[in-house]
């Protein structure tokens, strides 16, 4: 998996996932050749690699115990981590959105990892205890439609969405879709808390974390839901009931495309041609959760654009993780926390192949990236449910 030896990084994801749906032995070895993928030999798997264009060499049980061997020595940052089970994979959107508009079904599709889609339907009804993996992308929790209000309120696709949020929100028994989305939330919050692995990109992750803080608080002007907002409501949000983050202050003005502080797109001064973050370094063997999310064939990351670009490092809570930065800047883009039992992931930006994907542009041609680094990650966070758990020690 590193650079010089992988011809198709993220299509190899999908030949590790299709070796453990049919029962195989894999194991992900951190920090090796690029993060490279140990896989007991069969003949079905060569021949996927073969079909799909993803580079494997056929070693002898011997050069496998030697590299084992090598990986667990005290000396080298390094280990390898047994994978167990293909995570069952759910994907939140809504069923008529096209593939392209969502970076993460756009790469499961090329890797050729089967997943679900479900909505606001299946979420309230509980359907996502039946998934180890939950993913949300370009959503806005909060009721306030995307807040594309100043630049779109006109445009045919604006009003049919809201006129369909509207409709979902009433047929599922609710007052306001600002209601309904928040009751989403807190459900995926539940599910997150049991054991579940969250992982969101774009405003999906910021929007979040705002709809909590809100619960029982009208942060919504009259165009969203029909009646203003409640008297200083900033005042009224609560940052303990966020995954992430903290102290942040909401934006009032409804036609600014922007949720709160949280995000940096409007704080950068960044050229396109500059404009990277790096990927942190961890020990291998006491924190593999992050060295797992992080494995990559370069360090240094091509940035990308969306309505949530980045967090601001001080609206970032302590005890958040931040696995990729860009510390000029101030900004982590990608960042990961605990909450009960399960994980979560956030991740800046709308699609790593597409620098400033506005609407209406067309789709990424994930051929002509096959070894997209930026899309690399978002298959890190697909694949490490898999791991087998570590013993904690009492």
């Amino acid at each position: 998996m590193s650079h010089d030896n992988q011809k198709n990084h993220l299509k190899a994801y999908g030949i590790v996932y299709y070796a453990l749906q049919n029962g195989l032995k894999a194991k992900w070895l951190l920090n090796y050749d690029g993060g490279a993928f140990l896989i007991e030999n069969n003949e079905s798997v060569v021949n996927e690699c073969k079909i799909r264009g993803v580079s494997y060499d056929v070693i002898s049980d011997t050069k496998s115990k030697i590299i084992l061997e090598e990986i667990s020595s005290p000396s080298k940052n390094q280990e390898a981590i047994t994978l167990e089970k293909a995570p069952k994979i759910a994907v939140y959107s809504p069923k008529d959105k096209m593939p392209w508009d969502d970076a993460v079904t756009m790469v499961l599709t090329y890797a050729e990892i089967p997943f679900d889609v479900v909505y606001d339907e299946e979420v309230l009804n509980d359907k996502l205890l039946l998934y180890e993996w939950l993913h949300l992308h370009h959503e806005d929790f909060t009721g306030q439609y995307g807040r594309f209000y100043g630049a779109f309120r006109t445009a045919p696709w604006y009003i049919q969405q809201k006129k369909d949020a509207e409709a979902l929100a009433t047929k599922l028994g609710y007052a306001k879709v600002s209601d309904e989305k928040g009751a989403v939330a807190k459900k995926i919050r539940d599910y997150v808390i049991g054991g579940g692995f969250m992982f969101a990109m774009c405003s999906a992750t910021d929007s979040f974390d705002i709809a909590l803080a809100a619960d029982g608080v009208d942060i919504c002007e009259t165009m969203f839901d029909g009646d203003p907002s409640e008297p200083n409501y900033q005042s009224k949000i609560d940052f303990d009931k966020t995954f992430a983050f903290k102290d942040f202050e909401l934006i009032r003005n409804p036609t600014t495309y922007e949720f709160s502080s949280i995000d940096m797109t409007r704080k950068r001064r960044i050229n396109k041609e500059t404009d990277y973050f790096t990927l942190r370094e961890f020990s291998a063997k006491w924190d593999q959760v992050p060295t797992m999310l992080t494995q990559n064939h370069t360090q240094l990351v091509k940035a990308f654009m969306g309505q949530t670009t980045s967090f601001d490092r001080n609206n970032i809570k302590p005890t958040i993780i931040v696995l990729g930065e860009n510390k000029t800047n101030g900004e982590g883009r990608y960042i990961h926390g605990t909450k009960g039992k399960g994980m979560f992931t956030f991740y800046g930006g709308h699609d790593p192949e597409d620098y400033q994907h506005r609407v209406g542009d067309p789709k990424t041609e994930l051929d002509l990236h096959p070894t997209s680094p930026g899309y690399r990650l978002i298959l890190n966070n697909v694949l490490f449910p898999a791991a087998k758990k570590k013993k904690q020690k009492t």
